[in-house]
């Protein structure tokens, strides 16, 4: 992010007599601030007390939870958050997709706040902010004042901690654990203490846990040591043997579930390496246009701040504070790690996958700087970061929710709380007890877990079922049910085979609905199967009508 700015061929795109009056503008304004600007400057007379900080990003993670609130009022949680919360009812050490660490931050959520949507989405943006602190945390390391401020006002113009954050997965978990992991890590090279270097191992697992993308963390942190200058005294120190050994035994239970269990995740994560050379140049080429076009917004707000002080850049690189070098070092390894990987073994490389480390260039950008800046940018940056919320929360959102009442979403967001509710209806109709067990197009049986009263458990087709993706016999014996939208022809063939496998069972559609406050939208047609409770071996009374009256009805 820093590199094109300091080129020539950049700076004469700089209307040098606009940034002078710019410039001059600032430096009078901090002289002689506005009346208006004034409350403003107090909250920044706050920062190194204490309270401006967790103010800006108190009030970040609330807006942009009301944000999320308003725009979704008709739609239910994304896949993905409500995936998390379904495996991580039950505690493992892994679960079949991705390691643990989604799971058991939304099942430890859970334990404490109630389960609806708000809830969750709180979840998403507490996780964002978190994850804004630890960045304040390393920043504090090399500047003070509004500067620190200003690293995280160039950050929430990213679309990563609202947009990325919100879809809460094994991609937006990492938002708070890499700043986390990093922090302990430069000051474990800096100070070399054991407690450090035992908070890297731990951290570093954790990153781990949480999605194995983290391996071009723990590996850039490897490439910083060694290029760093202080090289010598940290590898001579006991302070990276300690970070491993306490790394590898807090991922030793992961590693033994992997090994128990014919390392599920392993195999989903081989499914992404399937490129030709070909494929994988557009993989790199589009992983980095999308990197750029993340922080764009805020490069171009950065250059407007710095003006003609651009030019500045090659003596702020060549007299960087050792720690800041250090990061540079990190942040390097997180891009170019992934892009080597990816053309020598052919892998997709989604950018989303790297978002959670663009703190990194915020804090470089701005710490890196020699040169004062004017609080009046910071002021400026607060109103437009605030504008750009509040004009999200009352306008975006609202348009947002009405345009997907009436269209909708690909994966049928709008219809979960309805098709679990129905079926819900449907079975106790049926059998006169809770629903045990569900199943069926992914998203569905995820939502039927979270919206239906019943909770019923995820029968999941990677360890709940036997080969050929077929449940197993008890688990239909217990009672069990699957959903599927009418025009999923996999999903439906799927069923009919659980069908003829199940010998008794109970087949329905209905038509479900969007609403959005109290405004009908766009009607979805779903499927469902539902295998009744066996009572002594035997199917209960009515199952067997039931199942010849669906038979003819689909033949």
């Amino acid at each position: 992010m820093c590199r094109p700015c300091a080129s020539p061929s950049f700076l004469h795109l700089i209307p040098v007599p606009i940034d002078f009056a710019f410039q001059a503008m600032a430096e009078r304004s901090d002289r002689t601030p506005a009346r208006w600007r004034r409350p403003f400057l107090r909250w920044l007379d706050g920062v190194e007390t204490g309270w401006a900080v967790p103010l800006l990003i108190a009030g970040f993670v609330a807006i942009w939870t009301l944000y999320l609130a308003v725009a979704y009022a008709g739609g239910g949680l994304h896949p993905d958050t409500l995936e998390a919360w379904t495996l991580g009812r039950h505690f493992a050490w892994g679960y079949p997709k991705h390691p643990p660490l989604t799971g058991w931050v939304a099942a430890s959520w859970s334990a404490i706040f109630p389960l609806t949507d708000w809830s969750l989405q709180l979840m998403a943006m507490a996780n964002a902010g978190l994850a804004l602190v630890f960045v304040d945390r390393i920043a504090r390391q090399f500047v003070t004042g509004h500067k620190r401020v200003l690293v995280l006002l160039l950050l929430m113009l990213t679309p990563a901690y609202q947009f990325h954050a919100q879809r809460f997965n094994a991609n937006a978990v990492l938002l708070a654990v890499w700043p986390l992991a990093t922090w302990c890590f430069v000051r474990a090279f800096e100070t070399r203490a054991a407690s450090w270097a035992i908070a890297v191992g731990f951290t570093t697992a954790l990153a781990m846990a949480g999605k194995y993308y983290s391996i071009f963390l723990v590996a850039s942190f490897t490439f910083a040591a060694l290029a760093h200058p202080a090289r010598r005294a940290y590898f001579t120190s006991a302070s990276p043997w300690i970070s491993v050994v306490v790394g590898l035994a807090a991922l030793s239970p992961h590693v033994h579930w992997l090994a128990t269990t014919g390392a599920p995740t392993f195999t989903y994560a081989l499914n992404h390496a399937n490129g030709t050379a070909a494929s994988s140049l557009g993989e790199a080429r589009n992983f980095l246009l999308g990197l750029l076009a993340a922080i764009s917004v805020s490069s171009v707000t950065w250059m407007l701040i710095a003006g003609t002080r651009l030019k500045q850049f090659p003596d702020d690189f060549a007299a960087m504070n050792p720690g800041l070098r250090l990061l540079f070092y990190v942040a390097v390894g997180t891009i170019a790690l992934p892009v080597l990987i990816s053309l020598v073994i052919g892998t997709d490389l989604p950018s989303l996958w790297a978002l959670q480390g663009l703190f990194l260039f915020a804090i470089l950008v701005v710490c890196g700087t020699n040169y004062p800046i004017e609080r009046f940018y910071t002021v400026n940056l607060t109103l437009v970061v605030a504008g750009v919320a509040l004009t999200a929360v009352l306008v975006a959102a609202p348009i947002h929710a009405v345009y997907r009442n009436d269209h909708g979403y690909e994966e049928g967001r709008n219809f979960y709380a309805q098709a679990a509710s129905e079926l819900t209806r449907e079975w106790r109709e049926l059998t006169g007890e809770p629903l045990a067990a569900v199943s069926g197009d992914d998203a569905l049986a995820f939502a039927m877990a979270f919206y239906s009263p019943d909770h019923p458990h995820y029968a999941q087709p990677f360890e709940d079922q036997s080969p050929g993706g077929l449940p197993r016999k008890t688990t239909l014996d217990r009672g069990w049910a699957a959903l599927c939208f009418r025009d999923q022809d996999d999903c439906s063939r799927w069923m009919d085979g659980v069908a003829g496998r199940a010998g008794h069972f109970v087949r329905r559609e209905f038509i479900v609905q969007a609403q959005l406050w109290g405004r009908p939208g766009l009607t979805r047609d779903v499927v469902v199967l539902m295998v009744p409770p066996r009572e002594g071996g035997a199917a209960p009374e009515g199952v067997a009508d039931d199942f010849s009256a669906n038979r003819r009805a689909t033949e």
